[in-house]
């Protein structure tokens, strides 16, 4: 006896996500919980076991602050678009170490976290991401000082303040843009790491933080919006100071480039992840 079927199957062809979905951001907010653990972490271990505790998050700024204008506005005689030097310089220092202290600290955080990395799976982006969450904790702590500066100076507060929110945002995101390109190849490369510093130390002063962007000749102004802090900078100096020209063009390019570097970052740290575990 001979039994003959006919079955109907169904075939399921698995094939990579292109385009946006493939970044899979959605996962972030899915692990938001473990965004929020880890970024309160590193505020904890940044100044645990330390004498001064948060008042580190003042010191620096305010050391920095009073060096430049000794050498800088004092001895170098360099202007300060007709404002009092310190809180000129102050303005300046506070979105530039909110960036510095983000990229470095994100640029080594997939190394930091090799261990768990290599035992349990989430969105490896929550490691870099949170570190530079962990910067506002100190901008806040820092901003109250300039409030105090701005009070001694009798600098008024202007309804452009309202765009800071903003400035700060974009300061974020180009550190976190830049931190996934270096955080992806610190784990290949581990002598990126001895780079870092460099590269955030000449970066500062291709940045207008001692100086105004107005020494530039105009017609270079826009292109100094290559360095995104140029805009973020001269922004903050508009939005709080007042006195300062809009940013314009330098922030439109400054706009343009964090994109583009945030855009490719995130492709680039989303196709190296599949190995950290493997490599870190």
């Amino acid at each position: 006896m001979v039994f003959s079927s006919r079955q109907s199957l169904s075939i399921l062809v698995i094939e990579p996500r292109r385009g946006i979905a493939a970044l899979r951001l959605a996962e972030l907010w899915e692990y938001r919980e473990l965004l929020y653990f880890l970024a309160w972490r590193d505020v904890k271990v940044r100044y645990k076991q330390t004498a001064l505790g948060a008042a580190w998050a003042i010191i620096q700024p305010v050391f920095t602050m009073v060096v430049f204008s000794v050498f800088f506005g004092k001895l170098g005689k360099i202007p300060s678009d007709g404002l009092p030097y310190p809180i000129f310089a102050y303005v300046a220092l506070l979105p530039w170490q909110l960036f510095s202290h983000s990229l470095s600290s994100s640029s080594q955080s997939v190394v930091a976290e090799a261990r768990l990395i290599s035992k349990v799976y989430f969105p490896r982006l929550i490691i870099p991401l949170s570190s530079v969450l962990a910067g506002l904790v100190d901008f806040g702590v820092a901003f109250a000082i300039l409030l105090i500066l701005m009070a001694y100076y009798q600098v008024v507060l202007t309804l452009k303040v309202l765009f800071l929110p903003l400035f700060i945002l974009m300061a974020l995101i180009s550190a976190l843009a830049g931190g996934l390109w270096l955080s992806a190849l610190n784990v290949k490369y581990r002598d990126v790491r001895y780079a870092i510093p460099f590269l955030i130390q000449v970066w500062m002063f291709a940045t207008p933080v001692v100086y105004p962007s107005s020494l530039l000749p105009e017609r270079w102004r826009a292109l100094a919006g290559l360095n995104p802090m140029a805009g973020i900078v001269e922004g903050f100096r508009w939005a709080l100071l007042g006195k300062t020209e809009p940013p314009g063009p330098m922030l439109g390019v400054s706009l343009v480039v964090v994109v583009v570097v945030l855009v490719t970052g995130l492709f680039y740290f989303r196709r190296m992840e599949r190995t950290f575990a493997d490599v870190v």
